[in-house]
């Protein structure tokens, strides 16, 4: 089968889960016989003053094509980053040359909704993995500039106003009169028609997918309330493999210490600050705090992390690493503080496939999978608080971190993703 992927971003320079999972499955899809082609963003700030460029590219044994285009000289700034031409005809062109048998796409985000409208044009079957809330907010995570968590429906003139005080010199005026600026915000006519045209299109589109997966049953019903149609949405769950992983690997190193480990993005909506905060709180706690992570991403986020940490030195910034394996052998638990509805965490199936328990928040697609209490503990989102006592839970209790062990079930492989997967395209070509 030939298979077409589009995804906004792809490894070397970009290292998401959504970027490298499209890199997971083109292997795979590759290795079981099939021929597959990736096309990806590479820059939003290229030379031209319109149109794009491209660089025909092979990494990792994946053919790709990273295109570049100039987002400020988009005509319509605010529409073409959900509806770019230049990606549609782009793409629409390269699916007419490929003859590709099934169109896949990951996620949404700068690929555009105009990448789906290609594949309808040259009437190839659609698949659409969902990642995030893109299709549904503008900002992707359904997470305020003020640090609140959106919930449906959503308000249209609520997201005027959270992408508005994404600048400072609107974030405050907020501060200070905030009914004052409520009655503003509601009176922004325009711009709420634009949120709401937003909103119309994409959903129009993605329900024009023939197969649309998500690896949350939370992510899956979320869609599912702003009108998606229901039996287009497949739950499949990634495969996360360690074929090399023995029993062995997974006892942990001796250490007289709680060992607490952050893996993923040092980013303001992965809670990483809450995590310090807590530890901090508990001074004479024998625990350690080791993060991982890209440290240059968001330096000021870093900075602020580094300054929270003080002379702490239970807690270390640890930056990236080689092998996952080894670090997590130094890890008693995994803690995965997010701010935002994450839908199904790389970092929790990691750490289990690791027989490691996780400390994580109350949300979305993280309470899926974490039972409080059996694999983890879960703490309520946003509090350094009790996470402190969910920590000090741990400490207290030296028989609760091997009961949290025993009750990790197997991870799914790869493998069973791909069977699913296969299944689902063989189902879409007939």
């Amino acid at each position: 089968m030939n298979v077409f992927m589009a995804v906004h971003h792809f490894p070397p320079h970009y290292s998401g889960g959504a970027e490298w999972r499209t890199l997971r499955t083109a292997n795979a899809l590759q290795q079981r016989g099939h021929t597959v082609r990736v096309v990806a963003i590479e820059s939003i700030k290229g030379n031209p003053a319109d149109g794009l460029t491209w660089q025909d590219d092979v990494y990792e044994g994946v053919r790709l094509r990273r295109l570049s285009f100039n987002m400020k000289s988009a005509p319509d700034h605010f529409r073409w980053q959900y509806d770019n031409p230049w990606i549609g005809a782009h793409i629409e062109a390269m699916l007419r040359l490929e003859q590709p048998d099934i169109f896949h796409m990951v996620g949404g985000y700068l690929i555009t909704a105009s990448a789906l409208d290609a594949a309808l044009r040259v009437n190839i079957p659609i698949v659409v993995s969902l990642t995030d809330y893109w299709w549904i907010c503008p900002r992707i995570s359904l997470l305020r500039t003020n640090g609140e968590l959106s919930t449906l429906p959503i308000n249209p003139a609520q997201c005027v106003r959270c992408l508005a005080e994404e600048k400072r010199r609107f974030r405050l005026p907020g501060k200070v009169f905030p009914a004052l600026m409520d009655m503003y915000w509601s009176q922004q006519h325009d711009r709420i028609a634009q949120v709401e045209e937003r909103t119309r299109f994409l959903l129009s589109r993605l329900n024009q997918a023939d197969a649309i997966l998500c690896p949350s049953n939370f992510l899956r019903d979320m869609y599912v309330q702003v009108g998606i149609q229901p039996e287009k949405m497949q739950y499949i769950r990634q495969g996360r493999d360690f074929p090399n992983l023995t029993d062995e690997m997974k006892e942990k190193t001796p250490s007289p210490v709680l060992r607490l480990g952050f893996i993923g993005q040092i980013a303001r909506l992965k809670g990483v600050h809450v995590l310090v905060e807590a530890v901090r709180s508990m001074p004479s706690a024998p625990v350690e705090v080791v993060i991982y992570g890209e440290l240059s991403a968001y330096p000021k986020y870093t900075d602020q992390i580094r300054q929270l940490i003080g002379g702490d030195t239970r807690i270390r910034l640890a930056g990236t690493y080689e092998n996952l394996t080894d670090i997590l052998r130094q890890i008693d638990v995994v803690v995965v503080p997010s701010l935002w509805y994450e839908n199904s965490p790389n970092s929790i199936l990691e750490a289990f496939a690791h027989c490691t328990p996780v400390l994580t928040s109350n949300l979305g697609g993280m309470a899926e999978l974490v039972v409080d209490g059996k694999n983890g503990l879960l703490f309520e989102s946003g509090s350094a608080a009790d996470l402190a006592r969910k920590i000090q839970c741990l400490l207290d209790k030296p028989d609760l971190l091997s009961q949290l062990r025993s009750g990790i079930g197997a991870v799914k492989t790869l493998a069973a993703e791909m069977d699913e997967l296969e299944a689902t395209y063989a189902r879409l070509v007939g």
